[in-house]
Protein backbone atom coordinates (compact mmCIF):
# COMPACT_ATOMS: atom_id res chain seq x y z
CA UNK A 1 0.00 0.00 0.00
CA UNK A 2 1.31 3.47 -0.91
CA UNK A 3 0.93 6.23 1.68
CA UNK A 4 0.96 9.94 0.70
CA UNK A 5 2.22 12.27 3.44
CA UNK A 6 1.52 15.93 2.70
CA UNK A 7 2.70 17.64 5.90
CA UNK A 8 4.69 15.45 8.28
CA UNK A 9 7.18 17.31 10.47
CA UNK A 10 8.66 14.09 11.84
CA UNK A 11 9.99 13.16 8.39
CA UNK A 12 11.70 16.53 8.02
CA UNK A 13 14.19 15.46 10.69
CA UNK A 14 14.99 12.18 8.91
CA UNK A 15 15.42 14.02 5.61
CA UNK A 16 17.75 16.53 7.25
CA UNK A 17 19.69 13.73 8.91
CA UNK A 18 20.25 12.30 5.44
CA UNK A 19 21.49 15.67 4.21
CA UNK A 20 23.81 16.17 7.16
CA UNK A 21 25.90 13.05 6.61
CA UNK A 22 27.50 14.62 3.56
CA UNK A 23 29.76 16.67 5.85
CA UNK A 24 33.55 16.12 6.12
CA UNK A 25 35.58 15.75 9.31
CA UNK A 26 38.21 13.74 11.24
CA UNK A 27 38.94 12.76 14.83
CA UNK A 28 42.30 14.20 15.92
CA UNK A 29 44.04 17.54 16.51
CA UNK A 30 40.87 19.66 16.39
CA UNK A 31 41.25 23.38 16.92
CA UNK A 32 38.82 26.20 16.26
CA UNK A 33 39.92 28.38 13.37
CA UNK A 34 39.81 32.14 13.82
CA UNK A 35 39.74 34.69 11.05
CA UNK A 36 42.69 36.51 9.47
CA UNK A 37 43.07 40.03 8.16
CA UNK A 38 40.99 41.23 5.23
CA UNK A 39 42.87 42.74 2.28
CA UNK A 40 40.40 45.26 0.86
CA UNK A 41 42.45 45.48 -2.35
CA UNK A 42 41.96 41.81 -3.24
CA UNK A 43 39.86 41.29 -6.36
CA UNK A 44 36.76 39.12 -6.48
CA UNK A 45 38.55 36.79 -8.90
CA UNK A 46 41.45 36.23 -6.49
CA UNK A 47 39.04 35.60 -3.60
CA UNK A 48 37.20 32.99 -5.67
CA UNK A 49 40.43 31.38 -6.88
CA UNK A 50 41.65 31.07 -3.29
CA UNK A 51 38.33 29.55 -2.23
CA UNK A 52 38.60 26.75 -4.81
CA UNK A 53 42.28 26.16 -4.07
CA UNK A 54 41.42 25.19 -0.49
CA UNK A 55 39.29 22.09 -1.16
CA UNK A 56 39.34 18.95 1.03
CA UNK A 57 40.61 15.67 -0.37
CA UNK A 58 39.34 12.36 1.02
CA UNK A 59 37.79 9.05 -0.02
CA UNK A 60 35.72 7.78 2.91
CA UNK A 61 34.37 9.23 6.14
CA UNK A 62 32.77 7.75 9.24
CA UNK A 63 31.66 9.14 12.59
CA UNK A 64 28.77 10.85 14.36
CA UNK A 65 26.88 14.11 13.88
CA UNK A 66 24.70 15.88 16.47
CA UNK A 67 21.67 17.46 14.79
CA UNK A 68 19.31 19.93 16.48
CA UNK A 69 16.21 20.75 14.47
CA UNK A 70 13.30 23.17 15.02
CA UNK A 71 10.23 23.96 12.95
CA UNK A 72 7.54 26.08 14.62
CA UNK A 73 6.56 24.40 17.89
CA UNK A 74 8.41 21.22 16.96
CA UNK A 75 12.03 20.62 18.00
CA UNK A 76 14.15 17.48 18.09
CA UNK A 77 17.74 16.44 18.57
CA UNK A 78 19.49 13.27 17.46
CA UNK A 79 22.94 11.74 17.15
CA UNK A 80 23.58 10.05 13.80
CA UNK A 81 26.13 7.37 12.94
CA UNK A 82 27.22 7.41 9.34
CA UNK A 83 29.53 6.15 6.61
CA UNK A 84 30.31 7.91 3.38
CA UNK A 85 32.27 7.46 0.17
CA UNK A 86 32.69 10.94 -1.27
CA UNK A 87 30.53 11.75 -4.30
CA UNK A 88 29.23 8.15 -4.47
CA UNK A 89 27.26 6.82 -1.52
CA UNK A 90 26.16 7.70 2.03
CA UNK A 91 24.93 5.25 4.68
CA UNK A 92 23.30 6.54 7.87
CA UNK A 93 21.77 5.04 11.01
CA UNK A 94 19.83 6.63 13.86
CA UNK A 95 20.15 5.12 17.38
CA UNK A 96 19.36 1.38 17.54
CA UNK A 97 19.05 1.32 13.74
CA UNK A 98 15.44 2.51 13.92
CA UNK A 99 16.00 4.70 10.84
CA UNK A 100 18.56 3.91 8.13
CA UNK A 101 19.35 5.66 4.87
CA UNK A 102 21.26 5.02 1.66
CA UNK A 103 21.97 7.97 -0.64
CA UNK A 104 23.53 8.29 -4.08
CA UNK A 105 23.66 11.27 -6.47
CA UNK A 106 20.54 9.92 -8.19
CA UNK A 107 18.55 8.53 -5.28
CA UNK A 108 17.48 9.23 -1.69
CA UNK A 109 16.22 6.21 0.26
CA UNK A 110 15.48 5.59 3.95
CA UNK A 111 13.27 3.40 6.12
CA UNK A 112 11.67 3.83 9.55
CA UNK A 113 11.11 0.78 11.74
CA UNK A 114 8.85 2.71 14.11
CA UNK A 115 6.21 3.13 11.38
CA UNK A 116 7.21 0.18 9.15
CA UNK A 117 7.56 2.62 6.24
CA UNK A 118 10.19 3.54 3.66
CA UNK A 119 10.94 6.39 1.24
CA UNK A 120 12.56 5.98 -2.17
CA UNK A 121 12.92 9.09 -4.35
CA UNK A 122 15.05 12.09 -5.33
CA UNK A 123 16.15 15.41 -3.80
CA UNK A 124 12.85 17.24 -4.35
CA UNK A 125 11.78 16.85 -0.71
CA UNK A 126 15.07 18.25 0.61
CA UNK A 127 14.62 21.16 -1.82
CA UNK A 128 11.21 21.84 -0.27
CA UNK A 129 12.50 21.62 3.31
CA UNK A 130 15.48 23.94 2.66
CA UNK A 131 13.70 26.44 0.45
CA UNK A 132 15.89 26.15 -2.64
CA UNK A 133 16.45 23.69 -5.47
CA UNK A 134 19.11 21.17 -4.48
CA UNK A 135 20.97 18.17 -5.83
CA UNK A 136 23.71 15.94 -4.39
CA UNK A 137 26.53 18.30 -5.38
CA UNK A 138 24.86 21.42 -3.96
CA UNK A 139 24.06 19.73 -0.65
CA UNK A 140 27.61 18.43 -0.38
CA UNK A 141 29.02 21.90 -1.04
CA UNK A 142 26.65 23.42 1.51
CA UNK A 143 27.94 21.07 4.18
CA UNK A 144 31.64 21.23 3.29
CA UNK A 145 31.81 25.00 3.70
CA UNK A 146 32.04 25.47 -0.06
CA UNK A 147 29.90 27.78 -2.17
CA UNK A 148 26.64 26.06 -3.11
CA UNK A 149 26.86 27.51 -6.62
CA UNK A 150 29.95 27.48 -8.83
CA UNK A 151 31.41 30.98 -8.38
CA UNK A 152 33.66 30.52 -11.41
CA UNK A 153 30.72 30.61 -13.82
CA UNK A 154 29.88 34.30 -13.40
CA UNK A 155 31.42 37.62 -12.42
CA UNK A 156 31.18 39.12 -8.92
CA UNK A 157 31.84 42.38 -7.14
CA UNK A 158 33.70 42.24 -3.82
CA UNK A 159 33.43 44.31 -0.65
CA UNK A 160 34.18 43.91 3.06
CA UNK A 161 31.43 43.07 5.56
CA UNK A 162 31.65 41.81 9.15
CA UNK A 163 35.37 41.09 8.76
CA UNK A 164 34.82 38.90 5.70
CA UNK A 165 35.00 39.27 1.95
CA UNK A 166 31.49 39.68 0.53
CA UNK A 167 30.65 38.61 -3.03
CA UNK A 168 27.61 39.67 -5.05
CA UNK A 169 26.92 38.91 -8.74
CA UNK A 170 27.59 41.80 -11.11
CA UNK A 171 24.48 40.82 -13.08
CA UNK A 172 21.29 40.33 -11.09
CA UNK A 173 19.51 37.01 -11.59
CA UNK A 174 15.88 37.00 -12.69
CA UNK A 175 14.52 34.28 -10.39
CA UNK A 176 16.75 34.29 -7.32
CA UNK A 177 19.35 36.30 -5.42
CA UNK A 178 22.65 35.09 -4.00
CA UNK A 179 25.17 36.45 -1.50
CA UNK A 180 28.41 34.91 -0.23
CA UNK A 181 30.79 35.87 2.57
CA UNK A 182 34.29 34.33 2.54
CA UNK A 183 36.46 34.32 5.66
CA UNK A 184 39.95 35.76 5.01
CA UNK A 185 42.21 33.24 6.77
CA UNK A 186 41.41 30.12 4.76
CA UNK A 187 38.94 31.47 2.16
CA UNK A 188 36.20 29.14 3.31
CA UNK A 189 32.57 30.24 3.21
CA UNK A 190 31.62 32.22 6.34
CA UNK A 191 27.99 32.63 5.24
CA UNK A 192 25.93 32.04 2.14
CA UNK A 193 22.40 32.97 1.21
CA UNK A 194 20.17 32.00 -1.70
CA UNK A 195 16.68 33.49 -1.97
CA UNK A 196 13.76 33.27 -4.40
CA UNK A 197 11.64 36.33 -3.53
CA UNK A 198 8.79 35.51 -5.91
CA UNK A 199 8.42 32.06 -4.33
CA UNK A 200 9.04 33.29 -0.75
CA UNK A 201 11.91 30.81 -0.37
CA UNK A 202 15.27 31.42 1.29
CA UNK A 203 18.26 29.41 2.51
CA UNK A 204 20.96 30.82 4.81
CA UNK A 205 23.97 28.99 6.26
CA UNK A 206 26.62 30.30 8.66
CA UNK A 207 29.84 28.48 9.55
CA UNK A 208 32.58 28.14 12.14
CA UNK A 209 35.65 26.04 11.32
CA UNK A 210 38.22 23.80 12.91
CA UNK A 211 41.67 22.62 11.86
CA UNK A 212 41.75 18.82 11.69
CA UNK A 213 45.12 17.31 10.85
CA UNK A 214 45.87 20.24 8.56
CA UNK A 215 42.41 20.34 6.97
CA UNK A 216 40.11 23.33 7.51
CA UNK A 217 36.63 21.88 7.94
CA UNK A 218 33.31 22.98 9.44
CA UNK A 219 32.98 22.76 13.20
CA UNK A 220 29.37 23.93 13.39
CA UNK A 221 26.84 24.92 10.74
CA UNK A 222 23.71 26.91 11.48
CA UNK A 223 21.09 26.67 8.73
CA UNK A 224 17.94 28.75 8.41
CA UNK A 225 15.44 27.74 5.72
CA UNK A 226 12.21 29.53 4.84
CA UNK A 227 9.49 28.31 2.50
CA UNK A 228 6.38 30.51 2.18
CA UNK A 229 6.71 31.82 5.73
CA UNK A 230 7.48 28.44 7.29
CA UNK A 231 10.84 28.58 9.14
CA UNK A 232 13.14 25.63 9.78
CA UNK A 233 16.44 25.83 11.70
CA UNK A 234 19.11 23.12 11.79
CA UNK A 235 22.29 23.19 13.91
CA UNK A 236 24.97 20.62 13.07
CA UNK A 237 28.04 19.72 15.16
CA UNK A 238 30.58 16.97 14.47
CA UNK A 239 32.07 14.28 16.73
CA UNK A 240 34.44 11.28 16.58
CA UNK A 241 34.96 11.50 12.84
CA UNK A 242 37.57 9.51 10.91
CA UNK A 243 38.83 9.61 7.34
CA UNK A 244 39.74 6.99 4.75
CA UNK A 245 38.81 3.80 6.60
CA UNK A 246 37.76 0.74 4.61
CA UNK A 247 33.99 0.28 4.98
CA UNK A 248 30.84 -1.24 3.48
CA UNK A 249 27.38 0.27 3.03
CA UNK A 250 24.76 -2.45 3.76
CA UNK A 251 21.16 -1.38 3.15
CA UNK A 252 17.94 -3.30 2.49
CA UNK A 253 14.35 -2.20 3.14
CA UNK A 254 12.67 -4.82 5.38
CA UNK A 255 9.90 -6.86 3.80
CA UNK A 256 6.35 -5.69 4.35
CA UNK A 257 7.15 -1.99 4.78
CA UNK A 258 4.79 0.56 3.16
CA UNK A 259 6.18 3.05 0.63
CA UNK A 260 5.59 6.71 1.43
CA UNK A 261 5.59 9.82 -0.75
CA UNK A 262 6.80 13.03 0.91
CA UNK A 263 5.28 16.28 -0.36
Amino acid sequence: MKIVLRRLGKYRLWALMIMSVLILGACKSTKTVTGGEVDSRMSAKNIIDNHYTNQPNFKTLSGRIKIDYANGDESQGVNVSFRMEKDKVIWMSAPLGMVKAHITPNKVSFYNKLQNEYFDGDFSYLSHVLGTDLDFEKVQNLLLGNAVLDLRKERFTSSVAEGNYQLKPKKARDLFKILFQVEPKNFKIAAQQISQPDSLRQLQAKYTYQNISGNVLPNEIKILAEDKGELTTIDLSFRNLELNKSMSFPYRVPKGFDKITLK
